[in-house]
């Protein structure tokens, strides 16, 4: 991806606010620094680099800054100072319950999707997209394809057919990349999100290329848990091993930096989730159970929840990595605030439902938050972790993982055969609705499922790409001791 390209600007945008954010409140004049963020950013006469005016931009900068500061954007006054918000923020004794929100002043309300016949339609005598409609809704008149919007099911069957490659799907970035229908238009033309169908996967934050999809951070939650001197431990999801140009050593050292009294890899919960999946696998086999499907994916355990009901029986009953690993933390530091890292939103979602997880912060959150102390993780000190994770659970972080790690402790004539839903789409949703009515699942026993393409570390939250972040991670996996030595 070019580093001009707009996904790439909104998520500098992004980190600018966040560091701004954090500055302010480590400063001596939080509440009025909070409101002069837009101002500043865009001061008087500078260039205004993506709308049409300084005011649009300001108005994008000052949405942008009420959702870093946590709150529901769609549920804010328009009159309200930044200065108020900013104080709500520190007074807010939880986070609010869901995790996205919208920018209507960034959304640029795109066209409603639709099968189009561009200009490039000569008319042919041939005419085969009209023998290929099978709702009659396209037509030749006056020497060019017309489409009836009322009868198109925009099945693409037209431009799959047309020589000239004339007819195209226009497609809205956000609501094609949604899996499950939760972000539309309303009868307004507004775009919104449905809170009951949402699964908080975050792929409608990837895919809007005006950064309008925004998700609410907490960092002001956790920053003022540290500085009211309480506990604060952090817990980190094994995708963050390949974000940072540093060791993991290092990483926890840089850590600590920012207030946090201890740092935990979340991996260790992995080991448990490996042993307590392997168990429960090996009595549903033993028990003639079809097929049985991993849990450890927020993203599909919501898509569970709200969607695909009749395949709970099926699905693993192990918790997650980040529910056992915030378990051992709160068993040994009652008192602490427990921190998830996370490389998606979907954690948010999880955390609210553990009352052992207090907070989440994404990876994107902790590279503002280094950049506004200026810590410079590659030239920390190293300092090792207290308890160690297996190999196996630190591959948790990519697709596969799960179901290897499951593998490698079962016995020979145990082992699962391996399906992986590598990034769940409608297509992969389809599939899992299949397995459930059918009760069967005829390409593995073993169903992992992962919401991201390339599992956890191509989450909406990373940020270092996919390929480098492997490399990292991998180098870590190797110099990792073997499940089975770890479970001693």
């Amino acid at each position: 991806m070019s580093i001009n390209t707009p996904a790439k600007q909104t998520s500098h945008l992004k980190r600018e606010i966040l560091a701004r954010i954090i500055r302010a409140y480590l400063g001596d004049n939080y509440e009025e620094d909070v409101r002069l963020i837009p101002y500043k950013m865009r001061p008087q006469g500078s260039d205004v680099p993506f709308r049409c005016c300084i005011h649009k931009e300001r108005a994008i900068l000052r949405d942008r800054v009420i959702a870093s500061l946590g709150f529901d954007i769609e549920e804010t006054q328009d009159s309200e100072l930044l200065s108020n918000l900013a104080k709500k923020a520190l007074d807010r004794k939880q986070p609010e319950e869901h995790p996205l929100t919208l920018l209507q002043t960034a959304c640029n309300e795109c066209v409603p999707a639709r099968i189009h016949v561009t200009d490039l339609c000569q008319g042919c005598v041939a005419r085969p997209c009209e023998s290929a409609c099978r709702f009659g809704a396209i037509k030749v008149e006056n020497g060019k394809s017309r489409i009836d919007h009322t009868k198109c099911k925009s099945c693409g069957l037209c431009a799959q057919v047309c020589p000239f490659q004339a007819i195209t799907k226009i497609i809205v970035p956000c609501e094609n990349a949604c899996p499950v229908g939760a972000i539309a238009k309303d009868e307004d033309g507004i775009t919104r999100i449905d809170h009951d169908k949402c699964i908080s996967c975050g792929k409608c934050v990837s895919a809007c290329p005006f950064g309008a999809v925004h998700k609410k951070s907490q960092i002001i939650d956790i920053i003022k848990n540290i500085k009211s001197g309480k506990k604060v431990i952090a817990m980190l999801a094994p995708a963050i091993m390949g974000q940072l140009p540093c060791t993991p050593e290092q990483l926890k050292t840089a850590i600590k930096k920012l207030g946090f009294n201890d740092v935990v890899e979340v991996a260790l919960g992995a080991d448990i989730t490996t042993k307590n999946e392997a168990e429960e696998f090996r009595e549903r086999m033993e028990n003639g159970k079809p097929f049985m499907t991993t849990s450890c994916c927020a993203a599909y355990n919501e898509l569970v929840e709200k969607h695909i009901p009749e395949i709970k029986p099926y699905r693993s009953e192990t918790k997650t990595p980040a529910y056992y690993t915030a378990e051992i933390v709160k068993k040994e530091n009652p008192e602490s605030v427990t921190v998830f890292f996370s490389p998606c939103v979907a954690k948010r979602r999880e955390a609210m439902q553990n009352p052992n997880i207090d907070f989440v912060l994404n990876f994107e959150e902790l590279g503002a938050w280094f950049v506004a102390l200026n810590v410079q993780v590659s030239e920390c000190e190293k300092e090792d972790f207290a308890k160690e994770s297996s190999a196996q659970a630190r591959k948790f972080a990519i697709t596969g993982g799960v179901a290897e790690a499951v593998n490698s402790l079962l016995d020979e004539g145990e082992k699962a055969k391996a399906h992986v839903i590598n990034g769940l789409d409608k297509a992969a949703i389809r599939d899992l609705k299949k397995f459930a009515k059918n009760g069967k699942c005829e390409l593995g026993n073993l169903i992992e499922v992962m919401a991201c393409p390339g599992g956890c570390l191509g989450g909406s939250n990373t940020i270092n790409a996919y390929k480098q972040a492997n490399k990292q991670l991998t180098g870590y996996v190797e110099q990792s001791k073997d499940i089975k030595e770890i479970l001693k």
